[in-house]
Order: structure tokens, then C-alpha cells, then sequence
């Protein structure tokens, strides 16, 4: 038997759905329906970002990270990540888990391990935070019952790793009181605001992609609070607040005129990337 021979399902189950929790059944949509869209990775820096200004996992993440080696493989491995979670079978779910446990191994330090299930927690909360910002931002407000039933069935991104069920936040509600208290522990640290400077940098970049490392910079500073910009010491002025504005009035309105299999295309592509890889027995993480 292999991966393939199974089903995908469209997001995993956790145990959590045998605690009474509120009535899902009649929102329109959920996670399922829109984690592959291209929209959100407008959201994956900021998603970093928010992660670094906890310092244990900022002093991980410029210590040991990879990135400026291979910055396109890197961004492969974490939305296969995300993908094989949220839209892959039960038994690539778990393979997936057993790749990055095994990646993070080496990732140790002073104050900090990978297998923190507190710093896990907070990079798991940011990949929720930051799927539901870009999402609203492009369509719209989710209706409470959409955006309950999608923070549910987006468990498995919390849960996966050494997370437990009772560590992560059983409602979307309970989510935000975590992530405001959250707010108090993210803290500046030198090495860190060097690393998140020299990442939105366009600097370095080729001649012909320092226009779009300018737009993801953009984007990643303005999608995030005051409060994280100062944690990592990122320049905000006003002429950047009115480019965020205007692209976002752009790209609202123009992203919805392209037809969704268009919109969801590179993840379709990444996860049979990802299956074919795992049949030829290739590094997938």
C-alpha cells in the first residue's frame, strides 16, 4: 500500500471533537475550503515575524535556520508542512510529523529547544492567526460560525508536534484570550531584530527580485501590530501605511476576479509534489 492508495481527507479530527463545544454544522464554509488559496501566503512572512518576537523561538530560528542558504526550499518544506497537515491522508499527517521531529533534533540552545511544546504552541498560533488576517483581508469578515468551525478544523496545526490537545485553545474565542496574553512575552533581543531586518531586506536580493522582496516587506511589516514592529525594531512610516493601503484595495478586488482552481493551484502542485517525493523515498522535509 502506499500514500496514495488512501483518500485525502480534507482536514484532520481531533480527539477535542468529543468535548462539547459549540454548533458548527451550518457554517458555510471552513479551513478546508480556503487554506490552499494563494492569498495567504501574503501572510507567510508576518507569520515569521510574529514568531521571532518570542525570543525562544527567534534565537532558534537566526541560530539555526537556513533560510539565506535556501530560501525557495524552505518556503517548499513549510507549506508542504502546512498542506500535508490540512489536506493530506492520516498516514501522511503522521509522516510529516516524524520529518520534523527529526529535523528539529539539532535545533538547541541556550533557554530554547524545538521540542518546547510552549514555543511550538506560539508558532502554531501564528500560522492560525495569520491564515484568518490574509483570508478576511481579501474576502472579507467570516461569519462566527465559519471562523469557529475553521479554527477547529485547524487543530491538527496546533496538535501535530509535541503540542497536547489540552495545551491548545479549544475555541476560537479561548484562541484570542491566548493570543492577547501572548502579547506580554514577545520582547527584543539584538540578534534576533538583525536576523528579521536582513530577511525583509531587498538589499542582497538579485536585481530581479528586489522588486517583489520590496513588496513582501511591505506586506510583512503592515500585516503585523506596533507592538511586533518595535519588538523587532522594523521601520513604519507613513508613506509605507498608505502603499499597504493601496495595494490591499488593489489586490481585494482583483484577486476575486481569478478563478479559484487558478487561486489554489500551487498547492494542488505541492502536495503531489510532496506524495511523489515520498514514493521515490526523497527528502521531503
Amino acid at each position: 500500500m502506499t500514500l496514495l492508495d488512501e483518500e485525502p481527507a480534507a482536514v484532520a479530527v481531533s480527539a477535542q471533537a468529543l468535548v462539547p463545544l459549540p454548533d458548527v454544522s451550518a457554517a458555510p464554509y471552513g479551513l478546508s475550503d480556503y487554506v490552499g488559496e494563494a492569498c495567504l501566503l501574503l501572510g507567510a512572512g508576518s507569520a515569521v515575524m510574529n514568531q521571532l518576537a518570542l525570543v525562544g523561538v527567534g534565537k532558534g530560528v537566526a541560530e539555526h535556520s537556513n533560510t539565506f542558504e535556501r530560501p525557495l526550499d524552505r518556503l517548499r518544506t513549510t507549506l508542504t508542512y502546512v498542506y500535508a497537515l490540512t489536506l493530506g491522508t492520516e498516514v501522511e499527517r503522521k509522516a510529516i510529523a516524524r520529518m520534523v521531529n527529526k529535523a528539529h533534533g539539532p535545533i538547541k540552545g541556550d533557554g530554547y529547544t524545538a521540542f518546547d511544546p510552549k514555543l511550538q504552541l506560539w508558532v502554531a498560533a501564528t500560522l492560525t492567526a495569520g491564515g484568518e488576517q490574509m483570508y478576511e483581508k481579501t474576502f472579507g469578515p467570516m461569519d462566527e460560525a465559519s471562523r469557529e468551525r475553521a479554527y477547529r478544523e485547524g487543530w491538527i496545526l496546533g496538535t501535530a508536534l509535541q503540542v497536547t490537545e489540552d495545551m491548545w485553545p479549544r475555541t476560537r474565542a479561548e484562541f484570542s484570550t491566548y493570543w492577547e496574553s501572548m502579547q506580554a512575552e514577545l520582547s527584543p533581543d539584538p540578534h534576533v531584530q538583525a536576523y528579521a531586518r536582513q530577511l525583509l531586506s531587498a538589499r542582497d536580493a538579485a536585481w530581479y527580485l528586489a522588486g517583489s522582496v520590496a513588496l513582501q516587506s511591505l506586506l510583512t511589516r503592515g500585516n503585523l501590530t506596533a507592538q511586533v514592529r518595535e519588538v523587532l525594531d522594523l521601520p513604519w512610516r507613513r508613506r509605507d501605511q498608505w502603499a499597504y493601503d493601496a495595494f490591499w484595495a488593489v489586490f481585494r478586488t482583483t484577486y476575486r476576479l481569478v478563478p479559484k482552481r487558478l487561486r489554489t493551484l500551487h498547492s494542488r502542485l505541492l502536495v503531489k509534489d510532496m506524495r511523489k517525493r515520498m514514493r521515490a523515498n526523497r527528502r521531503v522535509i
